[in-house]
Parts: structure tokens; sequence; C-alpha cells
């Protein structure tokens, strides 16, 4: 018998779920678990079918249905650590070394000079939704976690607010403004010009982290949730550092320096691309071309934080430094393998031809344009978990709609429908929702009532924004 894809995802859910909330299996059991049942379920025509989606031949495609389980899981499992195993382990690095140097404190300091205490968590909102244009979402979590730490502790409160407003502004930018991966590849499959695709993304994406800002002001008074210890952030260490001396801690260009400029290397990086895919003929020398290309790779750009980091706490640490390094690796290490294990999971997920079963579920359903690409969106989001597999798989269905010469309004909108789509709704089958929640010490019950309540508002924020825009401002 041939199970439809939407039940198998349906008793993938139930394993992950009730596995660890439930039987209180460790996160990365349970999500093994459940990646091996939905493969035992998945029939070997949907493999063929999610290669030929995928642009293999026919005898590949083949091929690929035939390979085990076990190799198939592996290589989900591999292909994610690919992407956040340098990230997640350079990222622990430069967390405690910033933590533990005063480097944090010393930002935090200076963040509150500006802002002031009342308006703390505006600046977290802001300054993660900029970081996040140019910026892998990952990365932006992995370098404000620890000033989110720090913060906590110079004030007193607010942990969870902070961590909202992180989220926030890293999540929305990542759907909405290119050069984030997802919203590169939606204007190029969709046709759309790269500077109204930023201009529109940047204005909604104002508009949703506003709402989320909001919502995250009433969850922080609803729910409290204290900051915890960590083994590479305990309370008690960071409380000295707290109570440190100004002239004891480093510069502020100091501190800054492991965050800034892995940063600035992936910006130009960034902004190179956008160049030349604008106009091929762009006069860039190649030498400076292969250099920005070499430095503004986000793993290559993140070690190099890594290293000036550890230039860094070599001053403020009386351990061996190698012992150091070991201790941040450990950390780091447990968030790669649950982070994958979610990577080989959504994989199984996808593998089973949910993204197509949706896509055709809804091809003939006749609503607005707008609204469809928002939902069709985030049934694919919340089935599979990616939501950049959500914006390309979209745009791919929608591209034929959005070119359409009839349309009473500018197709930018039909993508920013899909953006705002994509972040509906953040669960367990999510690599971004086990790197949030370690990162941070929330449980997984407390990612699920906070955080992803969080993305929905801000998802449904953007869906009427657009729709009035639309009416209102139809850019034709």
């Amino acid at each position: 018998m041939v199970l439809d894809p939407i039940l198998i995802l349906l008793v993938g859910i139930f394993i992950v779920v009730g596995g660890i909330i439930g039987l209180k299996l460790h996160p990365f059991l349970a999500l093994i678990y459940a990646a091996i049942v939905v493969a035992l379920l998945t029939p070997i025509s949907s493999l063929q079918q999610f290669g030929l989606s995928k642009g293999m031949d026919t005898a590949a495609a083949l091929a690929f249905s035939k390979k085990g389980i076990g190799e198939r899981i592996a290589t989900e499992f591999g292909n994610t650590c690919a992407k956040i195993g340098i990230l997640i382990a350079m990222a622990a690095i430069i967390g405690k070394c910033m933590l533990e140097s005063g480097s944090a404190e010393k930002i935090i300091r200076s963040l509150l000079k500006l802002t002031g205490i009342e308006k703390a968590p505006i600046a977290f909102l802001l300054s993660s939704f900029f970081l996040g244009m140019p910026v892998f979402f990952d990365t932006v979590i992995f370098l404000m976690m620890p000033l989110a730490k720090a913060m906590t502790l110079k004030i007193g409160k607010n942990y969870l607010f902070f961590i909202m407003c992180i989220m926030a502004g890293a999540a929305m930018a990542n759907s909405l403004v290119p050069p984030a991966p997802g919203p590169l590849f939606l204007i190029g499959e969709m046709h759309i010009p790269i500077g109204l695709m930023m201009g529109t993304g940047i204005v909604v994406g104002l508009f949703t982290i506003t709402a989320g800002y909001l919502y995250a002001s009433w969850a922080n008074k609803k729910y409290t949730i204290p900051l915890r210890d960590a083994a590479d952030a305990r309370i008690e260490d960071l409380k000295i550092i707290s109570n440190t001396e100004n002239s004891q801690l480093p510069s502020l260009l100091v501190a800054l320096l492991p965050v800034l400029v892995p940063i600035i290397f992936i910006t130009l990086d960034a902004s190179f691309t956008a160049i030349l895919k604008a106009n091929p003929q762009a006069s860039i020398p190649k030498t400076i071309l292969t250099l920005v290309k070499f430095l503004g790779d986000k793993n290559i750009a993140i070690v190099i934080g890594g290293i000036l980091a550890l230039l860094v706490i070599k001053k403020y640490i009386k351990e061996n430094l190698s012992s150091f390094i070991q201790n941040a690796l450990m950390s780091g290490g447990g968030i790669i393998l649950i982070t994958a294990a979610g990577g080989a999971f959504g994989g199984m997920i996808q593998q089973t031809g949910i993204s197509a079963e949706i896509g055709l579920l809804t091809a003939n359903y006749q609503m607005a344009l707008i609204p469809m690409a928002f939902f069709i969106a985030a049934l694919i989001r919340t089935a599979q978990g990616s939501a950049t597999v959500a914006l390309i798989t979209t745009s791919g269905v929608l591209a034929g709609m959005a070119t359409n010469t009839h349309l009473s309004f500018n197709p930018v909108y039909i993508g920013l429908a899909i953006g705002c789509g994509s972040k509906i709704f953040m669960w367990m089958n999510d690599p971004g929702f086990w790197i949030l929640s370690k990162l941070s010490n929330l449980t997984e019950k407390e990612v699920l009532k906070t955080i992803s309540p969080l993305l929905v508002v801000m998802g449904f924020t953007g869906l009427v924004v657009i729709l009035i825009a639309a009416k209102l401002f139809p850019l034709l």
C-alpha cells in the first residue's frame, strides 16, 4: 500500500513531538528515529519523482531510488553538517571568547549608553534585521546570542524579550530582502528586479518586525523564562565579568572585531554578487573578485572571526587555550548533532514528495494570487521545515502566474507574500529550531509557545500589509 505524503508527514510529526515531549527522548534520537520511519514509509516511485524534480536524468533518479535508507539519511545528515558544521563550531568559540573576554560586556555597555535600558530590545531587533540581509540567519543567531546573555545579566531581566527580538529581525530579513539566499533565488525565478525586492522587502520587513516587537513585549510579560546556566556560559562567570571595571575590558573596536570582520567580508561578497548579477559586464579586477569570494565565504569569514576572538581572549584567561577551545567545542558539537539530525528528518520528509503534493492540491484553487502564494509557502514550510525550500518551491509553482501581464499589481507583491508565508510554522523539523533552542537554552516547549507564534504573527502581519500595499501602490 502506497501512503500519501501528507499521512507520512503526520506520522513523522507524531514520532518527533511524542518522542521529545511525551517520552522525554533526546532530540537527536527522536529526529533520527522519525527520519528512519519516514524513509521506510516512502515508496520508490516518490523517490524517483523527487530525483527527477531535482534535475536528475531518468537513470540517475532510478539509481537514487534504490539507495538504502541508511545511506539517504546519512547523506542528508552530512549535507546539513556541510552547511552548518563549521559555522556552529566557530560560533561556539566566538561566543565563549566574547563572553569570557568581556567583549560582549563592552558591547552591551556601549549599546546601553546609546539606547538606554528601556530601548535595548529595539536595538537588538533592528541590529538583527539589518545584519540578516547580508549574513545568513544562523550566523546572526550565533553572533547575537552572547550579547543577549550579557545584556540580561546587566539589567537583570528581559532575556526572552532579547531572544525574540533577535529572532524576529533575523528571520524576516532572511526571507524578504536579497542578498539572503531564498529571496535571491526567488527574484531570479520570478523576474523581479533586485532593487525593487530590496526596497519593498525592507518596508514590509519593518512592519512585520514592529508587530513582532509588540508580540515579544507581551510574551515577555506573560512567560517568565530566566537566563540559565550553560556549559559554555555559566551565570556565575558572567556575573564576575558584569562587575568588571570598564578599564579592564577590551576596547569597543577590539570587542567588535570577531563579529564585525565576518560581516564585512560576507557583505562585500554579497554586494559583488549582486553587482555582477545585475551587470555581468561590470569591470571588477579579477584579483579583487577572487579575494572577496574567498574571504566572503561564510565558513572562511567565521573562521577568521574565530581567530580574532582567540587573539583577544589570550589576554583574559588563565587556563590553557587548548582546554578553553575544547570546552567551547563540546557545547557546539551537541548543537551540530541535533541540527544535522533535524536536517536528516527534513530531508526524508522532502523525499516523500510533500512539496509537489501541496503544489498539486493548490494548483487550481480559486483564490487571489497573493494570499495563495502566502498559504502555499506556509504549508510547504510547515511540512518540511526549511524556509528557503518553501521560497524556492513556491516561486517555482507560481512563476508562470507571477509573470502574467494581466496582473493588476507588480509581481514583487507575490514574491513578498511567499517570503512572509515561508516563516510559518517553526517546529522540530527545522534545523533553525534546534540552533535557537540550544544556543538560548530554551526548552522545546518554550520555543514552541514563544518563538513559533512570533513567526506566525509576523507572517500574517506581512500578508495584511502586502494586500493593502498592492491595492494602494500597485507599482505598475
